[in-house]
């Protein structure tokens, strides 16, 4: 992938990029190799001295805290959480104290969201001139805001109301 963008890059500063309206791009080239090389090599010094001088002289500025602390293997520490795109599934099963309870209310959710594209069965696609279609998608797009956010929340007093 590299050689094929520095092959690509010289080429573009060689002959120049796509031009539809057949006008003369002679004025637009510059040589490549003495602006663009040495601005490339000022770019990529700065770079890794800044990330030699992290390395070496604070090593631990960019690190997380919790990962000091001594392990415990009954209680999941509380930055352990799923990605980001399975947190509203993680408050929909945390919601619900019952796991089976949980798991269907998970399930129900993912049916939600198939049965939607089902239910538009309107032969105008756009949501222009229908309001109360777009108040639901509307209120359907903060419900999975929420939960999202909420999934991310510790299991504390008021994020669990919440999500419920």
């Amino acid at each position: 992938i590299l050689a094929m963008t520095v092959i690509h890059l010289l080429f573009l500063h060689e002959t120049g990029s796509n031009n539809p309206l057949g006008l003369n791009s002679d004025a637009d080239k510059i040589s490549f190799h003495p602006y663009f090389s040495y601005k490339d090599l000022v770019g990529f010094a700065v770079v890794l001295i800044t990330l030699t001088a992290l390395a070496l002289f604070a090593p631990n500025l960019l690190g997380d805290p919790d990962n000091f602390t001594p392990a415990n293997p009954l209680v999941t520490p509380p930055h352990i959480k799923p990605e980001w795109y399975f947190l509203f599934a993680y408050a929909i099963l945390r919601s619900i104290p019952n796991k089976l309870g949980g798991v269907l209310a998970l399930l129900a959710s993912i049916l939600i969201l198939m049965v939607v594209p089902i239910l538009h069965t309107s032969k105008q696609r756009s949501l222009t001139f229908r309001p109360i279609t777009q108040f639901l998608f509307w209120t359907l797009v903060a419900n999975v805001a929420i939960l999202t956010w909420i999934g991310g929340m510790p299991v504390e007093h008021p994020f669990v109301i919440i999500g419920q």
